[in-house]
């Protein structure tokens, strides 16, 4: 029968091998800091910076993250959209479409996330809900579905109205989310549009090493606002600053600075067995030095134990502390 267990002995071992010290370029001086900050690890959601997270603040055009990922979800990508007159001449940022003209919604996709159009943000709205009223009712009630239960949309752009706001902690999530879908991956990382001619105005993507995506923003009701991912290490970070006056500066010290102090630590394997039993899934979690002492991996089994393969035989939990970070069922193998 298996027993309840503590594995620190396995620790040192495991962890030896992703103590790697991750390059990092740190500016000369402090960068001027946002009136709200946050940065999450992606796959897990630990939130390993917040200043202010949980403000109601503006977005400006990192809005379009959630505006790209509902488009993505719902929309066939090669499917042709005839810009409506609605979107012609739409203020603030453009890609200055024309009525009448045809462009695919992948092409619409990266006008919108490479060079922040609002004019494609309202064609794709448009075409995705009928209405601008609509979709900002469809945007609000996905982002609380991906856990951004105190934001509320207006439009698909982020042009101002008191009406339209999120939080950073928010934001992260939502970019977050986002950022587990390969398509949207693939055109927030992009530099270069060649199909329509259109360069990526984020500049992260060439100043910060691992950068990866995702949205500049900037309204003078919102100010200047940034939503950075950067993978390093096998770690994957999103750092969403709002009303930040040195945003590529100040996102650059945030994560060279949690990527010097945090690891992403493989805790569960799911190729190989716990204690003799299958599991499915494995686990890993960003952690401190010092919070890698803290870890703790317990097993259970149910009475009698099942002899079919296949069959629950109990569960393993991992433990930070006091706090239980994962459990999942072990099966006979």
């Amino acid at each position: 029968m298996m027993k309840n267990r503590r594995i620190f002995f396995l620790l040192p071992l495991l962890l030896s091998a992703f103590l790697i010290p991750a390059p990092a370029s740190k500016a000369a001086a402090a960068a001027i800091p946002a009136t709200a900050e946050c940065v999450v690890e992606v796959t897990s959601r630990r939130f390993l910076h917040e200043k202010n997270a949980e403000s109601r603040l503006p977005m400006a055009s990192t809005t379009k993250i959630l505006t790209a990922i509902i488009i993505l979800e719902d929309c066939d990508l090669e499917e042709a959209v005839t810009v409506p007159r609605e979107a012609e001449g739409t203020e603030g940022s453009s890609v200055y479409l024309k009525a009448g003209d045809v462009y695919t919604v992948r092409d619409l996709l990266y006008g919108l996330m490479l060079r922040s159009g609002n004019d494609c943000a309202v064609t794709l709205a448009l075409m995705h809900s009928g209405s601008i009223e609509a979709f900002s009712e469809e945007m609000t009630e996905r982002a609380a579905a991906m856990g951004a239960e105190h934001s509320n949309f207006m439009n698909p752009h982020g042009l101002p109205d008191v009406r339209h706001y999120t939080t950073a902690r928010d934001l992260a999530l939502v970019a977050a989310y986002a950022m587990q879908n390969a398509a949207f991956r693939e055109i927030v990382s992009c530099k270069y549009y060649e199909s329509q001619g259109w360069k990526n105005k984020n500049k992260m993507l060439s100043a910060y090493e691992g950068a990866s995506g995702i949205k500049t923003g900037f309204t003078t009701a919102a100010g200047r606002c940034l939503v950075t991912s950067a993978e390093r290490n096998g770690m994957t970070l999103v750092s969403v600053l709002l009303n930040c006056p040195e945003t590529y500066e100040r996102t650059s010290e945030l994560l060279d600075g949690l990527y010097e102090n945090y690891q992403m630590i493989p805790l569960l394997d799911a190729t190989q067995p716990y204690d003799g039993y299958a599991i499915k899934y494995g686990f890993a979690y960003p952690l401190t030095k010092e919070e890698m002492n803290e870890i703790r991996i317990e097993g259970t089994s149910v009475m009698p134990l099942p002899e079919n393969k296949g069959e629950v035989a109990g569960q393993v939990y991992i433990y930070l502390g006091n706090r239980l970070l994962f459990s999942q069922n072990l099966y006979i193998m």
